[in-house]
């Protein structure tokens, strides 16, 4: 009797053992993992990717930077695979990607617009918030910004402009600031930072965020302009530009209104459990959303979101009900 008793109590942890251990092989992430994410999240992203691979090392992730709006059409027209889609505006989510690519859209991060520029910059020792707008204009100083048809902080820099035309008093100033220097024009707002730093040009409408990431100078411009705060949501809304819309030839129209990014899995992920795993671990506040605060992108978390029902119940904390 007391053998079998023995025998009982060495057999039963082993069980327990082998189911904990076949449930955790059930579980194992791996595989190919493709992200599309806006430029602006290029270094947060890498360092959320490393940080994700210690906890899963036998997935291989493919992450492309580009515009937001030129990420989604990688989607719609190239028909290319992608797990995760990241933008610097929701919007382009919702627009562009749901109901026919996504289901949901999580709105996670925040951001705001800021003129960058570096100790070599011409009139870099005296520009402020109050005179930037004749320093932009000077002859001798060239700027650049985002195109708007690419990227969403192309956009936001012409409703930024328009807001700034409201807010200085200045009938004009937007159409004016956009017609200089429109060669230096770059598809999305990272490729805009070789040509300060290799001192091409002065100054350049870019996210704050960016600026931190890159150690540059920055000026931080008020709160009626540069899109940050949702106390200013209503005056924003005021203002509004034209966009390359889903098809040839169509427009699309787009207000202004705070900055938030949003991100999604696209419903034909080729894998689902990697992409459901490394955004659960992005939208933990102690993981990857620790990252993003570090890198200038404080988190928004839970807002409201449609089609919250469809979500992954892993990812439901991270989001509420419209």
């Amino acid at each position: 009797m007391k053998l079998r008793k023995i025998t009982i109590c060495l057999i039963v942890p082993l069980l327990f053992a082998s189911g904990v251990f076949a449930q955790q092989k059930s579980q194992k992430i791996s595989g190919e993992l493709i992200i599309f994410h806006a430029g602006s999240l290029s270094m947060p992203m890498k360092e959320v990717a490393s940080a994700f691979n210690k906890l899963y090392p036998d997935v291989k992730i493919f992450m492309e930077a580009a515009g937001s709006v030129a990420s989604a059409r990688k989607i719609t027209d190239l028909d290319r695979p992608c797990d995760i889609l990241a933008s610097a505006d929701y919007a382009v989510i919702d627009n562009m990607l749901i109901p026919k690519y996504a289901d949901w859209n999580i709105r996670f991060v925040s951001n705001e617009l800021s003129i960058v520029y570096n100790e070599k910059s011409r009139y870099a020792s005296e520009i402020n918030n109050k005179n930037w707008i004749d320093i932009l204009m000077k002859p001798d100083v060239a700027f650049g910004r985002a195109d708007p048809n690419a990227d969403p902080c192309g956009y936001r820099t012409v409703l930024s402009l328009q807001l700034a035309e409201k807010y200085y008093r200045k009938p004009g100033l937007a159409q004016r600031i956009m017609n200089k220097d429109r060669n230096y024009m770059r598809p999305k707002e990272v490729d805009l930072l070789p040509l300060i730093e290799s001192e091409s040009i002065d100054y350049i409408f870019i996210y704050r965020s960016v600026a931190i990431q890159h150690k540059l100078k920055y000026l931080v411009l008020p709160d009626e302009v540069n899109l940050k705060d949702p106390a200013f949501a209503t005056q924003y809304a005021a203002v509004s530009t034209e966009i390359n819309g889903k098809g040839p030839g169509q427009k699309e129209v787009v207000k202004g209104e705070p900055m938030i990014y949003g991100v999604t899995i696209l419903r034909d992920a080729p894998n689902k459990a990697a992409a459901t795993a490394f955004l659960k671990f992005l939208l933990t506040k102690n993981q990857g959303m620790a990252i993003m605060e570090r890198n200038g992108q404080p988190s928004v978390l839970p807002l409201p979101t449609q089609n919250w029902d469809k979500l992954p119940d892993a990812l439901k904390p991270f989001a509420r009900k419209q």
